[in-house]
């Protein structure tokens, strides 16, 4: 399953049925799960773990040291789920000690060509990246978030569970949960009702998530106000839970 031009470190620990194709360097403490294909061209550099079922399209840069001019060597890590797509000239780097000292994605995220996944950043689960968007250091991309080709986060921003931002967005502050953004610099636009409806919440869900952005947008209340009349309307299911923890866990303050 390892291509007679691909080159393995003998450190590399590769499960059985592992794909490895043309060309490839696997370099240093990696460790590939099973049913991963790697394609043609690609470099991963250690120390990195990879799970299972994931894909890696050609020229893609696995694993490669911190683009952070404190960075001297330190051994720190990326970690990277199940089930993942990483398509052309995908770009992730490692962590850095002055932060969490890792890199992580979650599972069944799709990222799409020209992506930049910079050090210390964490992406959960069933995000999509469209093509060229790119991560600064230490960002954080929630849970079924939606980033537009071409979009840029500022680093420490937060992209909250089931946003949307559009394409060539521009965002230097956190996007909360459920909203849709877009713009230069990155504007509030409405909410991701389509997203909603495809991941299950019903009729009285997504009214309920309407009336929570009026009041964080429409309604001139600060910030902090805002967020008690959230908790306020917060239902038996805690539809707005992650909602009301991800305000007043902001440090950036929100697209507003």
């Amino acid at each position: 399953m390892i291509h007679s031009t691909a080159i393995v470190d003998s450190q590399a620990s590769i499960a059985s049925n592992v794909e490895i194709g043309p060309y490839s360097i696997i370099e240093g403490s990696v460790s590939i799960g099973e049913g991963t294909v790697v394609g043609p061209h690609v470099v991963i550099s250690g120390p990195t773990t990879i799970g299972k079922n994931n894909r890696f399209y050609q020229f893609c840069s696995i694993g490669a040291a911190p683009q952070d001019k404190k960075y001297v060597d330190e051994p720190t890590t990326l970690v990277i789920g199940d089930n993942n797509t990483f398509r052309e000239n995908v770009t992730v780097n490692r962590g850095t000690v002055q932060d969490r000292g890792e890199t992580l994605i979650g599972n069944d995220n799709w990222i799409m060509a020209g992506v930049h996944i910079a050090h210390d950043c964490v992406v959960g689960n069933h995000a999509i990246f469209a093509n060229a968007s790119a991560l600064a250091g230490h960002v954080i991309v929630n849970d079924w978030a939606i980033l537009g080709g071409y979009t840029l986060v500022h680093q420490f921003c937060n992209i909250g569970e089931h946003s949307f931002c559009g394409m060539g967005s521009v965002i230097n502050q956190d996007v909360p949960n459920f909203v849709t953004v877009s713009g230069n610099l990155a504007g509030p636009r409405g909410l991701n009702v389509e997203g909603l409806k495809r991941r299950g919440f019903d009729r009285e869900q997504i009214n309920l998530v309407k009336k929570a952005y009026r009041a964080l947008y429409r309604t001139g209340y600060r910030l902090e106000e805002a967020i008690y009349e959230i908790d306020a309307m917060n239902d038996e299911r805690d539809t707005l839970g992650t909602l009301v923890n991800f305000l007043k866990q902001s440090s950036r303050g929100i697209v507003r």
